[in-house]
Parts: structure tokens; sequence; C-alpha cells
């Protein structure tokens, strides 16, 4: 590749911070972190591809910057530092590798040739350092420039009343038949109005973005010619994916522009954020960014060097490094003030409390920075607690400011349903958890209550596969978990038979209407409302295709679900008994009975032996709701009617009997998961000390007004 002279170039001095490349002063200020570097260039990129090194001579803090004069908006470029190749050290420095801007805001290109991003020859740990130029073949950084459409005022929804709604940019709206071919599968098809109007008729209040961040497949996935459809791959951590703009280069608008469309219908955008590893994979992997300008002050090492995985995705950055508490402050900070984003979930959030790869510590630098950061403490801050070690299995462990994906709750749910939890377990997440989040200052609805999530089947595969299926992969179906915790009802995938399909759909809505239902702030992943299935695969990570973008195409089975689940979110959002913001305690209600009991299907109240009955498939959930705690945005307290749930999950009906009068002058049956609806067949008000049956597997609830 040619290189032009830079001895031409006068570079001032600049400032250090803030880092990344930012027009200024008839020019462009760069800096860049690297603690290990003896020389660092800013390589700007011609249009013909030839490269022009300017050398940065300043050094502050460990930040080499330099302003140069004459460079605009636009000018892609990247680094080359050079420095100690010492892998034994961890030291990986090699200027034969144009290295991404850590601070980009823009990225370009793609990798298109992995040896030649390779940094060694032969051995990752004992070879030499390569001399191939990486230039052409790896992605560049791009000056980006400030502004761009307003996000408009953010909606501020309190966490008790938030419904998540977990989608993929791409796979929301790529098969969308109402949209214009060139909207669909980017950030304006999900701000398009026929998109936004299928949210607000849904009721959700916020949606969780899958990976935005700029990202690459990993080395694997390349030598396959494989994709990365997830996003789990992050390189820009301020760069917007460009895969999603329908204009390449106008990501960064396109994406306020989307916000903006959600903010003024007052829906949340919540982006999943992967700071605990990069694209860049194991040792043996690309040097494309971060291992090249300072691999010990981004990486966790081993010994002599060797990787230190956390993640089970080749490396774990580290979050016990001023470097990466800094990098992931910056980047949470411009995506909640410059791009409007209102909350972040933070993948294998674990890892950031364990500082050198340590025990988790939830008061750890990382985890404090952010907690105590005056911006990002007024986001939603939402934890995946766990990775994929033992130690790092953290559900009900994180500090006080954090919400978390309870894992437990998704289990135990998914096992009452097929009949293998006793009732003790379910009652802790049917009220909010208190087991994991009564203490250390939480509330209930800290818990995120979920089903299904995008890793793991769909809610229709759940109840049709009780195997993986996942060949599609090219993994001979190694990859994915074996633990779905699913049930097939009696045969294994699609079939005809149409008793197989009304219990499948029954439970289907149990395992919903159980969702809704449960004190704790519920996440729906998209697609189930429509009935989307992928075939009984419950990874398919690498398949950008039908598999995986959500199927618009309707049908009975999918309006009904549809109906069933605007029902149960409309029946949540007008009950401020069913998400209230504070922990059941027994205490007496105005109306003389407790703000919560556990009845027996003879209407008594559940004793000690009951609860460690194994055999036990029924339960009553009484909710007083005369001392709901649940507020107006004014801090007053809003009574409503009281609830009763009732949840069967055994193979055979059950004869139930309601509470006597002092509980309510009426019952009103509100939804029975035996209508494909939800509306009940008979909603006529039901006298107290009625008797009625509920049927197998099914789902009961009924309101006593006020």
């Amino acid at each position: 590749m040619a290189i032009r002279p830079s001895a031409d170039t006068p570079v001032l001095a600049g400032r250090p911070f803030p880092l990344g490349a930012h027009p200024e002063g008839g020019g462009v200020r760069f800096a860049v972190t690297s603690t290990v570097a003896e020389a660092v260039e800013v390589c700007l990129i011609a249009d013909d591809g030839t490269e022009r090194r300017v050398e940065l001579t300043e050094r502050t803090f460990g930040v080499w910057h330099g302003l140069v004069p004459g460079v605009t908006s636009g000018q892609r470029y990247g680094y080359r530092v050079h420095g100690p190749y010492a892998p034994h050290q961890g030291l990986r420095c090699n200027p034969a590798k144009l290295l991404v801007d850590p601070y980009a805001t823009h990225l370009t290109g793609a990798l298109t040739d992995l040896d030649a991003a390779l940094g060694y020859v032969g051995d990752p740990m004992h070879g030499k350092p390569s001399k191939v130029d990486s230039l052409g073949s790896v992605p560049l950084s791009v000056v980006g420039s400030h502004g761009g459409p307003d996000t408009g005022l953010k909606p501020e929804v309190p966490f008790e009343e938030t419904v998540i709604y977990e989608l993929h940019v791409k796979g929301f709206t790529q098969q969308h038949p109402f949209l214009p071919a060139h909207l669909r599968g980017t950030y304006l098809g999900l701000a398009h109005p026929v998109v936004i109007e299928h949210l607000l008729r849904l009721g959700v209040t916020a949606v969780e973005l899958l990976p935005v961040h700029w990202f690459t497949e990993e080395p694997y996935l390349v030598r396959t010619g494989r994709r990365n459809y997830w996003g789990y791959s992050p390189l820009g951590y301020f760069a917007p994916h460009a895969g999603y703009a329908s204009e390449p280069g106008r990501e960064v608008e396109e994406f306020r522009t989307m916000v903006a469309a959600l903010h003024a219908v007052n829906i949340e955008v919540i982006m999943d954020v992967v700071f605990n590893h990069t694209c860049e994979g194991g040792f043996e992997g690309p040097t494309l960014s971060f291992r090249g300008l300072d691999a010990p002050a981004y990486y966790l090492h081993g010994p002599r060097g060797g990787g230190f995985d956390l993640t089970g995705c080749g490396n774990t950055l580290q979050a016990g490094s001023p470097t990466v508490i800094r990098l992931v402050t910056d980047s949470l900070r411009y995506w909640a003030t410059e791009m409007g984003v209102d909350g972040f979930r933070f993948d294998l959030a674990s890892t950031l409390g364990r500082p050198h790869g340590g025990a988790f510590d939830r008061d750890s630098a990382m985890l404090t920075a952010i907690t105590t950061d005056p911006v990002l403490s007024r986001c939603k801050l939402i934890a995946e607690p766990w990775d994929v070690t033992g130690e790092g299995y953290r559900v009900g462990a994180f500090g006080a400011q954090w919400a978390e994906w309870n894992g437990r709750y998704r289990d135990t749910v998914r096992d009452f349903w097929r009949g293998t939890v006793r009732v003790d377990d379910l009652a802790f997440r049917l009220s909010g958890s208190s087991d994991l989040y009564d203490h250390g200052l939480r509330r209930p609805w800290q818990s995120i209550n979920f089903i299904t999530a995008h890793d793991g089947f769909t809610l229709r595969d759940l109840v049709s596969y009780n195997e993986k299926h996942n060949e599609a992969n090219g993994e001979d179906n190694r990859d994915g978990t074996n633990d779905n915790r699913s049930w097939n009802h009696g045969t294994e995938g699609p079939t005809d038979d149409p008793e197989i399909n009304a219990v499948r759909g029954r439970q289907a809505r149990n395992l919903l209407a159980t969702l809704l239902l449960s004190t704790g702030t519920p996440m729906l992943t998209a697609g189930d409302d429509l009935w989307r299935t992928q075939h009984g695969n419950n990874n398919a990570y690498c398949l950008d295709d039908e598999t995986s973008w959500v199927d618009w195409a309707g049908g009975a089975e999918s309006e009904s679900m549809l109906e069933f689940t605007r029902r149960l979110i409309r029946l949540r959002a007008e009950s401020p008994a069913l998400r209230q913001p504070e922990f059941f305690e027994g205490r007496t209600t105005p109306s003389g009975t407790p703000d919560l009991l556990w009845l027996r299907p003879d209407a008594t109240e559940m004793t000690e032996k009951d609860w460690f009955d194994d055999d036990r498939r029924t339960l009553g959930m009484w909710i007083d709701g005369s001392n709901s705690q649940s507020r107006t945005r004014e801090g007053e307290l809003i009574p409503d009617h009281s609830w009763l749930l009732c949840l069967h999950a055994g193979a055979a009906p059950v004869e139930i009997t309601l509470p006597g009068v002092a509980f309510g002058e009426s019952f009103e049956p509100m939804l029975d998961t035996n209508s494909p609806d939800g509306i009940p067949e008979k909603s006529l008000a039901l006298e107290p000390g009625s008797r009625l049956t509920l049927p197998a597997r099914s789902l009961l609830l009924l309101r006593a007004p006020r």
C-alpha cells in the first residue's frame, strides 16, 4: 500500500481529553490511550487507499494526542502503534496492523482477510510479529461530527410500570410486509409508523435492542464463512452498527431518528451492551484495535501472558483497568446523552465486578463508577448477573441500583408449568422474588422477569420441543444449552394433532400470563406475541435468515396470541396492585385482609406442610388492592381492586372454592388461559364461596371490585 510522507504536516499539541477524533481549530484533534507504546501514528486513508502517516508526539497521562490541521469530518483513519512485542508479558504492539480507534463514532469497511489481521506468524505465544500490512483488510475509523436529529424528551417511565420488549433491529422488521423494502431491517424501519403502531397497541413501554455497537464476525465465523447475527462481538463502542442503516454512513442520524420516534410515543430505548469481551477473540485471533494498542490494559491475562477467559468468547476485558473503566463509562455516557438512550442491559455483567479475574465484588471500581456517574445513575441499569464460571453466577447479588435478569424466575416458571417444581419456589417468583431482592435497599421491580430471551427457545418452541435442533449452525448440534426445561407435549416439533396443539397454545398462554401477572418487571421477546418459531433452534446467533427474523405473515394462531398478549399487558397497566413497587409484608389492609395470601383449592390458607408437598400443582394468590403501594407520578398511593390468581399445572381438572365474603362481595373472571384470546367464557360475577372447575393446566384471574 502506498504511503505518502507526513513531513509537511504540522501537528499541534492539542489536548488529551476527550479521547477520540474531534474536529476543532481548523483540523481534527486525535487522542488515543496506550501506556505501553513507544510511538503512535495516526494514519489518514485517502479515497484511493493511499495512506498518510502523522506521528502524535505529545503524550499526557498515557494519552497520545495531537491536532492535525486540514483534516475534516468524514476522514477515514486508523492508528499504528510502535512498541514492545513480547507475548509472554502480554505485549503485542505491531505497527504493521492498522488499528481502529476505540472512541470512533463511525466505522466503515469490514474484516476481509483474517490472516492479514493476525499480529503474529506461526504460534501466537511463540511466533514472531507479522510483517503483513493489514490496511485494506480491516475496518477503518471515520472522523464523525456531533449533532443530528433531536432525540426528544426521555419518557422516564417508572420501573414498576415498565414492560420490556427485547428485539433485534434487523430481525424485527426484515420481513414486515407493510414497510418499504429499503427500510426493512434498519433503524428507520423500527421508527416507521406501522411498527410504532404495533408497539403501541401491544402496550410495551421499552424496547431492549440486541447489540447495536459496531460489531464484526469472530475469527471462527470468518474462517467458516458464517455471519454474526446477534451482534455480541463488539469492535466500536461509540459507533452504531452500520449494517442497520438504510443509507451507509448515516447510521448516527438514523439511530437518533429512531430514538426520537420511540420517545415521541413514550417508549424508552434500552441497549444491550457487551463490555465483557471484544471481537478480537483469543490471542490466536486478529489484531484490530485493543490488542495492538495496549493488550495488558484492555484484557485479562493469565500466567506468562496467556489468556484468561471468563466469557467463553476467547478474551475478557480487564474490569479493573482504568483504561477500560474510562472506556465503558465514556461510551455509556455518550449513548445516554448524544444518542438519547434511556438504559442499558449489560451482557455477562458479572465480569464487570471481577477485576483482575478475581471474586465478584458488587462494589468493584467498574460497577461503582457506573452507578455513581451523575448521568448514568439516572439510566435504567440491568445486569445479566452471570458469566461462564461458577463464581460468576450472581443472581440477586448486585448492588442497590442494579436490576437483574432473573434466571431463577425463568427456570421456576418453566418448571412449574411442566409439573416439576414445588409451589413454594413459584410463590417467591410470583411475588417479586423477595428471597433474592428484599435486601440491600432493593425493590421487586429490580427482578427482570422473563420466560424467553434471544438466547434459547422461542415461546412456541418451548412448548413444542424437548431437544434443541441447532444443526443449521454448523456445529453438529453441540452449541446451545441442553437445559431448556421445555416440553413438546407428546410430539417433537410441528404436528396436526388438534389436542397437542390445543395444550401447547394453552401452556404458552399460561407462561405469558404468569409473566405479566407476577410482581417485578416483565420482559417479552419480540415475536413470541406473534407465535414465532425457530424450528427448535435455541442458539440462532449465526443465522441471519428467516430462522431468526420475526414472521409477520399472521394466521389464526398468531392473531389470537397477539390479542392475548395485548389483553395481558393492558390488564397489568390498568391494575396498580399487580405491579407494586414494594414487597408484600403480610400487613393488614383497610379491607381487613392481608396484602397477600396464599390459598389452597378449598380457599383456606396454605400451611407449612402444604408448601413442602412435592405433588401440589395448584396455588391461589390473593392480592388485596385496597392498600396497593403503587403511586401516581406525584407520589400519591393508588388504591385498586383486589385480585385472585389461580394457577393449576396438574394433568387433571381440579375443583376450587372462591374465598368468602370477607374477601369481596363478588368475583369477576378477567382472564382465562383456556380461551385463545384470554376472554373468559363466563364473564358474569361469581358469588363468594362459589365452586368452579379449573381445567388441566390452566390459569384464571378474578377481580374483586372495591
